[in-house]
């Protein structure tokens, strides 16, 4: 089997971790749950030495001296400076269009937690076999919650011992029907990370999406490489359609297949999340951060400290988080509005 092309997206604000995450550094290039940052992570799941070729990292200008002070000098590596923000399946095109119609792309977000990255491998090595054979595959995350914020994949018959066609794509459900899905047990969690040849995904592309698959590769053919930077055409680019991948091609598609994977996963989408995947105390409690903090008569709390010592007493479900000279605390129920805070809109 060929090797296996990391594709990264470097994209977003990551506004709802506002104030640590900011339009100026977002959360990919932060160290939320350890000493790496999530972007250093999503690198170093996908190793050479493991079956991997050398990444492409898809990023827009405002983000590229993050992303080459943090990828290094690995040799191989390409950085696309999309000269606009076009949503995942223009993105996924150009890293198509720059690789030869054989290889395999394994599309991942820069801003995902994966706790288990031996079980990453595994399920990317599955995805990489079912890619070979024509399909084009989605991870399917072990649902360990009946969440209302993930879109879902139903699974179909068996494909061989690798995976599982993928028999529906489900849009984000409202809680009764996330738990129905949760107690049926053949649904999994879409984590948007996929899998499959470059020929396979360009095709399916041209064939629903057209004007996506000319604009981009047009825009790719009039680029300009700059050592490991390569530009489209900016002129040409600002006009391709914006659209998902998953609305442009792996629910359109026939050959749209899931593997399992079990892999202690997190979008880290909100506080709520980031607080889930740290490690907590007897009661549920995190302090992260450069600060002090003093947890009197707590459950449940997050505190995040730059540097001021945060003293809380019994809070419950409560997030604390102080940044330079912004102070944001929440509820947990109120994690998803944290978006809309005027400092996180107008930073």
């Amino acid at each position: 089997m060929p090797k296996i092309v990391p594709v990264i997206l470097c994209g977003g604000s990551g506004t709802r971790l506002w104030p640590r995450s900011r339009a100026s550094k977002p959360k990919p290039f932060l160290p939320l749950v350890g000493d790496r940052t999530l972007f250093e992570a999503a690198l170093a799941r996908c190793p050479m030495a493991g079956g991997f070729a050398p990444p492409v990292v898809v990023t827009g200008h405002k983000h590229l001296e993050h992303v080459e002070q943090q990828l290094g000098s690995v040799e191989g590596a390409q950085v696309i400076v999309e000269p606009a923000a076009r949503n995942t399946a223009a993105a996924i095109a150009i890293a198509a269009c720059r690789l030869p119609g054989d290889a395999i792309m394994l599309v991942c977000p820069s801003d995902h937690h994966i706790g288990n990255p031996q079980a990453f491998a595994a399920a990317a090595l599955a995805a990489g076999d079912l890619a070979e054979q024509g399909w084009l595959v989605s991870f399917g995350i072990e649902a360990t919650a009946p969440e209302t914020g993930f879109g879902y994949l139903k699974r179909g018959e068996p494909i061989g011992d690798k995976g599982y066609r993928t028999a529906q794509f489900v849009e984000k459900p409202d809680l009764e029907r996330a738990k129905a899905f949760l107690a049926e047990g053949i649904y999994a969690w879409n984590g948007g990370i996929f899998a499959f040849r470059v020929k396979d995904f360009l095709g399916e592309l041209a064939a629903h999406r057209p004007q996506i698959a000319a604009v981009v590769a047009d825009a790719v053919a009039r680029g300009r490489e700059d050592g490991q930077r390569f530009h489209p055409d900016a002129g040409i680019f600002t006009t391709v359609e914006s659209d998902s991948v998953d609305y442009a091609v792996m629910e359109n598609t026939s050959r749209a297949a899931m593997v399992p994977a079990d892999m202690d996963w997190s979008d880290i989408g909100n506080w709520h999340a980031l607080h889930e995947a740290l490690d907590r105390d007897d009661n549920g409690n995190s302090v992260r951060g450069a600060g002090e903090a003093e947890l009197v008569d707590c459950r449940n709390v997050l505190v995040d400290s730059d540097g001021p010592r945060v003293s809380v007493i019994g809070l419950e479900d409560a997030i604390v988080v102080v940044d330079g000279n912004d102070i944001m605390i929440t509820t947990v129920s109120g994690v998803q509005k944290v978006g809309k805070l005027s400092g996180a809109v107008n930073q």
